[in-house]
Order: structure tokens, then sequence, then C-alpha cells
């Protein structure tokens, strides 16, 4: 099954209600009306779009139909289009150095897949020809070493680690120290999930990423949000709570593989204007693939 496949079938409970909807309104009347416009707007809502994508959509929709009426209208390939085209503005390639050692860290909540989508970046780069080391900087969730451990054994790949309860922040040092050491390419540092509202976790992220700055300036190089697909609107808190904290660099959106909302990644890129970099749409390492606008739009709306 291709990505798009797997993306669509991910998004079968929103398409299916949202395709139903729009068709249901957009043919009951030869007209585009207020009331049908108002409709619309509610269907895209329900689909987590976000009112500033929802109005982009509407105003598209409302200039097509006043220039070549409703036999030419076709909404849900306008919609698409719009989606794709916002998704498109921002650049979802992951930075590397020109030269040396490139950090990452993974930030987010508890339960978004962190230390799975951390181990699947470095198998991914390992894929690409180009080494990469783990960090196990969540040294708080109880056996989330050993479940690093456990996928670096997998892949192949060097996990750094420590003991449960020690400074993630000397762990992250001493993990750069020695992914230098190791002259890789890659270091993806997972963190311990915290909660957006909790200031003083949000601090002792703060001061992983100052540490790591310290050991090798500019790191990270890159800050990656790692989202869960199947929670919809709740995700844009988060994301601005950990935009503010941290200059995110990206998005991850993860588990598209259950019962997503896909429409709220669209939202939160909107206003953010971060990029998504990766999805996830599935269990085994190669679920985890760099995003792509067109295909994800498409699989959204059901348009191809």
């Amino acid at each position: 099954m291709g990505l798009f496949d797997k993306l669509k079938a991910a998004f079968t409970r929103t398409t299916s209600t949202l395709a139903h909807e729009v068709k249901r309104i957009v043919s009951r009347s030869p007209r585009l009306t207020a009331e049908s416009l108002e409709e619309l707007e509610t269907a895209l809502l329900r689909a987590d779009l976000g009112l500033p994508m929802t109005q982009q959509i509407l105003g598209e929709a409302k200039q097509a139909f006043e220039t070549q009426g409703k036999a030419g209208l076709d909404f849900v390939e306008i919609a698409a289009r719009e989606v794709e085209k916002s998704l498109a503005t921002s650049d979802p390639t992951l930075h590397a150095q020109p030269t040396g050692l490139t950090v990452v860290s993974i930030v987010g909540v508890n339960g978004t897949g962190k230390t799975t989508t951390s181990a699947k970046l470095a198998h991914l780069m390992q894929q690409r020809g180009e080494s990469a080391v783990l960090a196990a900087c969540d040294t708080f969730r109880a056996a989330a070493i050993e479940q690093l451990k456990l996928w670096g054994q997998r892949l192949n790949v060097p996990v750094i680690a420590g003991a449960y309860q020690a400074d993630p922040a000397a762990i992250a040092h001493d993990a750069i120290t020695a992914a230098l050491g190791r002259n890789a390419r890659w270091l993806f540092v997972d963190t311990a999930g915290r909660l957006h509202t909790k200031n003083n976790l949000m601090a002792e992220l703060q001061k992983v990423h100052r540490v790591m700055d310290r050991r090798l300036a500019g790191a990270p190089h890159e800050t990656l949000l790692v989202l869960d697909g199947s929670t919809g609107m709740n995700a844009m808190n988060q994301a601005r709570e950990f935009h503010k904290a941290v200059k995110l660099t990206g998005l991850i959106i993860t588990k598209l593989d259950g019962t997503s909302k896909g429409g709220a990644v669209v939202a939160i890129q909107r206003e953010l204007g971060l990029p998504v970099k990766f999805i996830g749409v599935g269990e085994q390492p190669e679920d985890l693939q760099p995003f792509n606008a067109k295909e994800f739009a498409d699989a959204l709306f059901e348009s191809r």
C-alpha cells in the first residue's frame, strides 16, 4: 500500500463525512447561496481545518462560481488545491548542517510517539547512507530508555543513555560529545513527554536546549514537535505553547493509521507557519515518511 492509499485509509472517517456533506450542499441548489456557503463553512470547520483555511477555501469557491458558474465549480477540487497550496508554502526538508553533526530535538506531550519517531528518523538517515546516533533523554518515563535501546538494536543505531532520574541535560551533553567522537552526521534527541501547560517542565526543556547549544553552537539545529494525528484541534494548543517555549522548526504528525483528524494539521500549519516534515502512517520503520503536500491534500478530500 502506497503512502497516498495509507493516508486515504487513515482519513476515511473525516473524508467520508466531509465528501458527503459537500456533495449534499452543493448539489441541492443551482446557486451558491449564503445558506449553502454557511453550511459548507460548518462542514469544513467540523473537519478541523480551522477558520482561516476555511475562509480561504470559501473565498476561492465564491470567486470560481462568479467567473465560471456552478457548472464549472468543483468544490472538492478547489478545497484540495487550497490546502495543498497552504501546506506547500513552507520547506518540509530536514536541514543538515553543511558539515559535521546536526542535532535534532524531538519534543511533545506524552503518548505522541516521540521515542519510536526518533528511532525511525535515525533509520531513515541511515537508509540514505548517513550515520546517526540516538540520545535517550527521557529519564523519567518507565522503560523509556529500554524502549529506545531496543529500537537501536533493531535498527543498528547507537544509543547514548544514562540512568533513570538522571539530568536529561547532562545526557544530551554527553550524547553530543559521543556523536562528535563517532563523526556522526545526525543526533536525534528523544526528550521526555511533558504537558505544555506545566511551566516547570517546559523550563527543563529549555535548559536541555541551552546545554546542547553550549556543547555545540547552534544545537539543536532542528526542533520537531511530534503531534498525535488522532487528537484533532487539541493539538493546536500544544503547538502554540511548545513554539513559545522553544523555537520549533517543524512538525511530525504520527498515528495517521488510526482514527485521524487530518484537517487539524492544516489549521496548525496555517496559524504557526511551521512546516510538516514527516508523517507516521504505521508501526514499521518505513512508515515514517517525508511529508508530501499534494498527497496529503488529495487524501484528505479524496480528490484522486
